[in-house]
């Protein structure tokens, strides 16, 4: 068993895009469950939405400023079309309504109908894509070593697209800092706690709440650019799970914190993958199967949180005090 080699694969989880995407998704997640008290289930559908917006413009030949702007229109509209009907249903009707939305989305993205734009469940490749995003590096088109880790400069998994994608996440948990503070922010704590009262003040809950589901839609479309970057855009790596991962993140580093979402995505797969490569460097393949090793590492994983939940509801960082659903 190689020490160095888990300790390096577990530690290139802290900077690794994938993990800077679901922290993204979780701040996201964050401003409507956290602030605002909005149960959303569907983040994977801002996510895929801002995913296609980037990817198929760019494979059309705009800008990079273009497609990101696409990708957040993307969001933004799905968000009022989502919003309008939805925000004053109650919040488990709101969630299998968000749930199912972003199952649509997947469905009609993988649809041979829509193979010509998306791909179907093909999905478009990355060479389609990210040949702008990889000119824009500053960096020399080389490798670089830096401390445990080795990536290319520009290509894929690249540190460019790690210093992009965190430099995102300081930006979001930097605003999020911010908005928590401030009057707009305090209205939509007022809301998650009880949205009578601050209807009874003469503040239009509904606008509110629709400004908290397009930010965070926002967050959530950034997220999906930052996921695909390395990757192919694929209907069905952005769906259910990625939902439930980012709701995971959130409950495991604090909902309603700065900081929660971050620490909770580092978390989750620093420890998911120190379980899978130890089992790997342990166990013989003959024992256990590198399928099995898979499973078997999310069991392991989804037992410890279960843990977490029951003896610290309030995850990581967060206050007991702070959440309705905790008092």
């Amino acid at each position: 068993m190689d020490i160095m080699t888990i300790i390096t694969n577990t530690l290139g989880e802290l900077i690794a895009p994938t993990t800077a995407a679901y922290a993204l998704a979780a701040i996201g997640l964050n401003i409507h469950f956290g602030m605002t008290g909005l149960m959303n289930m569907g983040q994977a559908g801002f996510m895929l939405l801002g995913a296609y917006g980037f990817a198929i413009t760019q494979s059309m030949g705009a800008n990079l400023f273009t497609s990101v702007c696409a990708a957040i229109v993307l969001a933004v509209i799905y968000a009022l079309l989502l919003g309008i009907p939805t925000l004053k249903l109650g919040p488990d009707y709101l969630a299998m309504v968000t749930l199912a939305a972003a199952e649509i989305i997947r469905i009609i993205g993988r649809s041979t109908a829509m193979t010509k734009l998306t791909g179907g469940s093909a999905g478009i490749s990355p060479q389609d894509f990210t040949t702008k995003f990889e000119n824009l590096s500053p960096l020399p088109d080389d490798s670089t070593t830096f401390l445990f880790w080795t990536y290319s400069n520009n290509i894929a998994n690249s540190w460019w697209l790690r210093i992009v994608a965190w430099v995102l996440v300081a930006i979001a948990a930097v605003l999020c800092w911010r908005w928590f503070r401030s009057p707009w922010g305090r209205v939509l704590k007022g809301i998650r706690e009880d949205e009578n009262a601050i209807r009874s003040l003469g503040k239009n809950v509904t606008v509110y709440k629709m400004q908290a589901l397009i930010i965070g839609g926002i967050f959530g479309a950034l997220g999906g650019i930052i996921f695909v970057l390395p990757r192919s855009v694929q209907p069905d790596s952005l769906g259910r799970a990625v939902t439930f991962y980012a709701w995971t993140i959130l409950l495991l580093g604090g909902a309603a914190t700065i900081f929660g979402p971050i620490i909770g995505s580092c978390l989750l797969w620093v420890l998911l993958t120190f379980v899978k490569e130890l089992m790997r460097g342990a166990i013989p393949e003959t024992v256990i199967s590198s399928n099995q090793v898979e499973s078997l590492g999310w069991v392991i994983v989804g037992v410890a949180l279960m843990c977490l939940v029951i003896f610290r509801p309030q995850g990581l960082l967060g206050d007991r005090k702070e959440l309705a659903f905790n008092v």
